[in-house]
């Protein structure tokens, strides 16, 4: 008899988590990490010291693609 399948639920899918570690933002928005922390040191994503802990608000992550879907395309 065959083993039965679990489902596996993603770490990012806990829609209640306020902030979100920057590991679990490049997730949500499927970039790299580096990417990500690029981004965070720049501003471009929102973020905040917790202690000596850096965090990304989960709604940072819709506010900065909103922003980039309202950025003028770049001529090719």
């Amino acid at each position: 008899m065959a083993e039965p399948r679990l489902a596996t639920v993603p770490e990012t899918s806990d829609q209640s988590l306020v902030l979100l570690t920057v590991e679990e933002a490049a997730r949500r928005l499927r970039i790299g990490r580096t990417t990500c922390f690029r981004l965070v040191l720049t501003g471009e994503i929102e973020s905040v010291t917790v202690g000596r802990l850096r965090r990304v608000p989960a709604d940072a992550v819709p506010a900065y693609v909103a922003k980039l879907r309202h950025r003028p395309a770049h001529a090719a």
